[in-house]
């Protein structure tokens, strides 16, 4: 019997790659699409540090979120669809609705070629910023029954996943198609190569010593390889139809609290590592002139604390812990020689 195709957009971001491994490794086939079909090499290189070495059942496509050029060809004889690109804080254009946009646009294109090649069911990776943002006053922990008030002072980020969140299940209602949304916090995990999350360069600017002073702010955390078990389940799984599911370790820790894991752990490694915070009211400022510190600053006096309970009781998720995972984001990227000396 023939082994069933999966398409995964953004086939060389750092989920996406763990979720490649997850499928490989599961008995799968992968089409990747590649928006530079260039990098292959570099994704079948960041495959074999995660343990997968034979590529029989891996393919490559190019593609383009702002293009319709190839997405029928793409998802044509696709048992699932797993729609993980999107444009990221280190790939955002400059301008916030350009961003909005190309994770709109490219969400419909996504979902139409899905819809026409018959797939079972399309998992779309959204974000947690998609659920908590824009909420100054949200006491108690946030949930799949929440979402991101775009009326609100929000970054381009949080607006483009939450509009392409919208948009995605908007369609699949309209076209009677089965969808799951995986939503997850701030990814940490094993680093495979020079693609990684935005999270993790937190944790690489902590050990470079570029991060002389902290956030006042905190977030939850998960693991790339929960997160792409978590895929797996949505994708599979009969109860997960129809549903969103917050990918979080559960929990919520503050850029001093990853600090001083960081120091526990790793002797001199982390020499560098600095616990000082700086006042919200400079952040602000300054975030004016640094870009980098706009999205964070959006967060500055919230909760943003998530539950997994929903993960865990409905599909049997069970994923590492803040700490392992941030360790592992460390332990790679030293391994990898990411870290200035």
């Amino acid at each position: 019997m023939e082994k069933e195709l999966v398409l995964v957009t953004g086939g060389s971001g750092f989920i996406a790659v763990h979720i490649i491994l997850k499928l490989l490794k599961g008995g799968y086939r992968v089409r990747a699409t590649l928006r530079t079909i260039s990098r292959q090499d570099e994704v079948k290189s960041m495959l074999a540090r995660g343990g997968v070495t034979e590529f029989t059942n891996l393919e490559f496509i190019q593609t383009d979120l702002t293009s319709d050029k190839n997405w029928m060809e793409a998802a044509a004889g696709a048992s699932y669809v797993i729609h993980v690109a999107s444009p990221t804080p280190a790939t955002r254009p400059e301008d916030g609705d350009e961003m909005v946009k190309m994770a709109v646009e490219g969400t419909l294109r996504v979902m139409k070629a899905a819809k026409a090649s018959g797939v079972k069911r399309v998992v779309l990776t959204s974000a947690s910023g998609s659920v908590i943002a824009g909420h100054k006053s949200h006491p108690e922990v946030f949930t799949e029954e929440d979402w991101t008030d775009l009326t609100s002072n929000i970054d381009a980020y949080q607006r483009s996943k939450t509009m392409a969140e919208h948009a995605a299940w908007e369609f699949a209602k309209k076209e009677n198609m089965e969808l799951s949304a995986v939503n997850p916090v701030a990814v940490m995990g094993p680093v495979l190569g020079q693609d990684y999350s935005h999270s993790n360069q937190i944790i690489k600017g902590m050990l470079d010593g570029k991060m002389r002073f902290l956030l006042k702010a905190a977030f939850d955390c998960v693991d790339a390889r929960d997160v792409a078990d978590l895929h797996l389940l949505a994708m599979t799984r009969p109860e997960a139809a129809g549903e969103r599911f917050l990918a979080t370790s559960g929990e919520n820790l503050t850029y001093k609290e990853e600090a001083k894991i960081l120091q526990r752990n790793l002797g001199s490694a982390a020499k560098k590592v600095s616990t000082k915070v700086m006042p919200d009211i400079l952040v602000k400022f300054l975030a004016v002139f640094n870009k980098d510190l706009r999205m964070p600053a959006t967060f500055l006096g919230q909760n943003t604390a998530c539950s997994n309970a929903k993960a865990k009781k409905l599909l049997g998720w069970q994923p590492r812990s803040a700490e392992e995972a941030i360790m592992a984001t460390a332990k790679s990227m030293i391994e990898l020689g990411l870290i200035d000396k």
